[in-house]
């Protein structure tokens, strides 16, 4: 899916494929509960979106994030056409069982640990190598259930509590869940601390060290930098993306890391630079105007605001 969008030095990618992850990742992070029906109606529609893949939940426990304590009613009651992937995550063996009761539903699981000690002992309360040994069995049993699998490496480019984390540890723990059956590894900029030089690098390294794995770029806009990071990504080839409409979500730990790049104002640069994601724009705009509603309060996106650049007849 590498190829060349015109005008470009290097190789960048005409098509870019965009899992919104905002349903999960977004809505863990509200502090109000939303009712499961608001849930099911927006992800109904961002399923119409052209948006063809969606993290809409998490089999995770009520008291550690009960904002998705009703994940099998959401997953039963929502209806997504047959060409829209539907994942949910899951952080360990309890979660994939849970998962497995509403098989039919789902098409792929999530599963995730930090390339850092400190924020992983601080996210899921273990060292990186017992999750690893968790997750080894979790994926495991999800390639023999039948699901298409992916991995996301939190804190890939730095850690609020550890700062630089080495690439090499990053590549270790990549090729470990590769080996155990992920298809695609996800790499986290958690707290939004990544730039693009970086990412350029990084990504190279990557790459080079995992070939036959679909690699996805999971950037925060916490300083402001998450589209200049897309951008710098999309230099280094990569063709997979992971954002959240109206801007919603970030990470648990610590406080202030806020903000996943907002779908919308993706899918407005990519559409801009001539690169094709599948997504109607006025449709994911509408959504995310739909959740601001829903919310209450006025939300980050760029896109939102200003709505799509219109440059006339």
């Amino acid at each position: 899916m590498r190829g060349m969008a015109g005008g470009w030095a290097g190789g960048i990618p005409n098509l870019v494929s965009i899992r919104e992850v905002g349903p999960r990742d977004g809505f863990q992070n509200e502090p109000e509960t939303i009712p499961p029906a608001r849930k099911v109606e927006l992800i109904d529609a961002l399923a119409r979106t052209g948006c063809k893949r969606l993290e809409v939940t998490s089999f995770v426990r009520p008291d550690v994030i009960p904002q998705l304590a009703d994940a099998a009613e959401v997953l039963e009651r929502i209806d997504v056409p047959e060409d829209v992937a539907v994942s949910v995550l899951v952080p360990n063996e309890r979660g994939l069982d849970a998962a497995l009761e509403h098989r039919a539903k789902i098409d792929e699981v999530n599963v995730f640990l930090s390339a850092s000690e400190t924020h992983n002992r601080k996210n899921v309360n273990r060292s990186i190598e017992e999750s690893l040994a968790g997750l080894e069995v979790v994926l495991g049993r999800a390639r023999e259930a039948g699901l298409r699998c992916e991995a996301v490496i939190s804190t890939s480019f730095g850690c609020p509590y550890e700062g630089r984390v080495p690439p090499e540890r990053v590549l270790e723990i990549a090729r470990r869940l590769k080996g155990a059956g992920a298809q695609e590894i996800g790499f986290g900029d958690t707290t939004g601390m990544a730039n693009p030089r970086q990412v350029g690098e990084l990504f190279a390294l990557w790459s080079d060290g995992l070939p036959g794995v679909e690699l996805t770029a999971h950037f925060h806009n916490t300083r402001g930098q998450g589209l200049a990071n897309v951008l710098a990504a999309l230099h280094a080839g990569i063709d997979s993306y992971e954002s959240s409409f109206g801007e919603l979500g970030g990470c648990p730990v610590p406080a202030g890391a806020t903000g996943n790049i907002a779908t919308e104002d993706l899918v407005s640069m990519l559409s801009e630079m001539g690169i094709e994601t599948g997504i109607d724009l006025p449709a994911l705009l509408a959504c995310a105007r739909r959740v601001q509603e829903i919310l209450g309060r006025p939300l980050g996106s760029h896109t939102l605001v200003a709505g799509p650049v219109e440059w006339g007849s």
